[in-house]
């Protein structure tokens, strides 16, 4: 594989989910059990052979820094190179950044130390599995300035989102930024490789005309100028653009097909924690659901993602609930289609329901 560093950007899109955003980055969120979204995207960089990656940071990033510490867990404890946490501020202000364009504006010193040929840049709000290495051929294949991953799917409405049309050769010839949903389309999926000497163009002539918006006042009106292409990611793809959304997200890992394709042949990286088996009593019963370790379980859990150290009740009915760690559930509950952030706890005898489309959500360290 080409040199190449990559750039995550774990604030992207907190707006989609505020209810989880309001005391972590998109890239912390939980996830399946025991993995935070940014996991995804991390790993597709490694397993793809990139050793030298730059995490954009924003606001309440504590718990984001507390999973991915030194990066050890995805080989990145490195001395040269390695896992890097890129401040929020650029050289030119002391204020948070406002949109994508300011966020690379700020990666640019870090951009300009590196050595390597080319740059991925994604965000980490989404699952999925992607060899990047693949990519960057097909970008050099194209003698491309940029190329933007896409998956097609129907169009779904959330904050911003982007789609584009391609020529027979896969060049992009029109780029729509929040166009009607409901139909079937190439979803730019926030992925994008190129030269990082074109990248760092491309800044700083962002910054010589004022642009405010990397996808209105680049990637659109440079459809014409630049060499742009779309790579075609197959397979399973979500982003998380709502709470419902997140939930259905949740609820496709206990598909064996879909499990399967995220977490076969190429591992999906985390932190690990050094915790007891889970502990199943004899009035436990539990049907089609992911089970983390140190949980307890007394009552009955069915089509239920419970992450670390959740307790649930004797004579507790659980079914689809997303519950994450350290939540304890009482005695003869009742919750169905709950999400429940960490550190919650429900008293005994609680009835809690919402629907598919719209989970009852309970926040972290409610008391209930």
């Amino acid at each position: 594989m080409a040199s190449t560093v990559g750039v995550i950007y774990s604030s992207m899109n907190e707006e989609n989910i505020p209810e989880l955003t309001r005391v972590r980055s998109m890239g912390s969120v939980p996830i399946g059990g025991r993995y935070r979204v940014v996991d995804f995207a991390l790993s597709n960089m490694v397993n793809s052979g990139i050793t030298t990656v730059g995490l954009i940071t924003k606001s309440n990033y504590q718990s984001l820094m507390d999973h991915l510490g030194t990066g050890k867990y995805w080989d990145l404890a490195r001395k040269d190179g390695g896992l890097i946490l890129l401040p929020p501020y650029s050289d030119e202000t002391e204020t948070l950044y406002k949109n994508r364009l300011e966020a690379l504006k700020g990666a640019t010193a870090f951009l300009k130390k590196c050595n390597e040929d080319f740059v991925v840049l994604a965000d980490s709000d989404s699952v999925y599995k992607l060899d990047y290495s693949k990519v960057i051929d097909y970008h050099i294949e194209k003698n491309a300035d940029i190329t933007m991953v896409y998956h097609e799917h129907e169009v779904v409405k959330s904050h911003y989102y982007m789609t584009f049309e391609t020529a027979k050769d896969g060049r992009v010839k029109e780029i729509q930024i929040n166009p009607a949903v409901g139909s079937v389309k190439k979803n730019y999926i926030n992925v994008m490789v190129a030269r990082t000497s074109f990248i760092l163009r491309l800044i700083q002539d962002a910054i010589q005309h004022g642009y405010k918006s990397f996808g209105r006042d680049i990637l659109s009106p440079g459809v014409s100028t630049y060499n742009i292409y779309g790579y075609k990611l197959d397979g399973y793809f979500a982003s998380i653009s709502s709470l419902s959304k997140y939930f259905e997200i949740n609820f496709d890992l206990l598909n064996k097909e879909i499990r399967n394709e995220i977490f076969g042949n190429r591992d999906v990286y985390t932190k690990v924690n050094d915790s007891s088996p889970a502990k199943f009593a004899d009035t436990a019963c539990v049907k089609n659901s992911l089970i983390s370790d140190g949980c307890l379980i007394e009552g009955t859990v069915e089509n239920c993602i419970l992450f670390r150290g959740v307790k649930i009740g004797r004579g507790a009915v659980i079914k689809n609930c997303i519950i994450m760690a350290d939540n304890i559930i009482g005695e003869n509950c009742n919750l169905q289609y709950v999400v429940s952030d960490k550190n919650s706890v429900i008293r005994d005898n609680r009835v809690l329901a919402g629907c598919e489309i719209q989970p009852y959500f309970i926040g972290k360290g409610v008391l209930i």
